[in-house]
């Protein structure tokens, strides 16, 4: 298997596959804004190619050079649970410039609505070598504890500064202030949760 960039109809056919039926709506920004983002040139949308099938999807979405956040890590169901997910996270270290540093945003067990299933996605990632920041986010409602991937330790006063930059430059001011808190405020309880591009 190997790690490939997506042509604009494979990103739409995982979209619909995968992405929308594993992510709520307050998690999940709407295919256009994710094409528009690929055009822009601030989006890689990796996929795990096993020949020609599509195994799964690691889409990052780009902040200044050697940053990213990965948007959407997703397996293809009938792949689940055989390793491919941690597999993609491997390529996609050797598939990024060297020294670079990928945050995560994993949901924090406290909010989830499954708190068991965050909890085993927070095992998965710290298996697979991501360490833990010391701050968590809230964007559009959804409690996020924060993740990197990086050849070594980062204070957290830098990742927060590329966090916070990955979407100040993508939303206008007032989006930001009033949907994203990076970082969150621990005794603060989430925002209401609404859709990825609600105005």
């Amino acid at each position: 298997m190997e790690l490939r960039l997506a042509s604009p109809e494979q990103v739409a056919a995982v979209y619909r596959r995968d992405l929308k039926p594993s992510f709520p709506p307050a998690e999940l920004k709407p295919l256009e804004n994710i094409q528009a983002m690929c055009r822009d040139g601030c989006y890689r949308p990796w996929c795990l190619f096993d020949g020609e099938e599509i195994a799964g999807e690691c889409f990052l979405w780009l902040g200044r050079p050697g940053w990213a956040l990965l948007d959407y890590l997703c397996v293809a169901e009938d792949r689940r649970n055989g390793g491919a997910g941690a597999l993609m996270l491997e390529l996609l270290r050797r598939a990024e410039p060297e020294g670079s540093v990928i945050l995560v945003e994993s949901e924090a067990p406290v909010h989830a609505p499954d708190p068991a299933m965050a909890e085993r996605r927070l095992g998965f990632y710290a298996r697979c070598g991501l360490r833990t920041a010391g701050y968590d986010t809230d964007v559009f409602g959804a409690h996020y504890k924060t993740l990197y991937l990086s050849e070594g330790p980062v204070p957290d006063e830098r990742l927060m500064e590329e966090n916070r930059f990955i979407y100040q430059d993508r939303f206008p001011r007032e989006k930001y202030d009033r949907y994203v808190r990076i970082p969150r405020d621990p005794a603060a309880e989430p925002v209401a949760q609404v859709p990825w591009n609600e105005d």
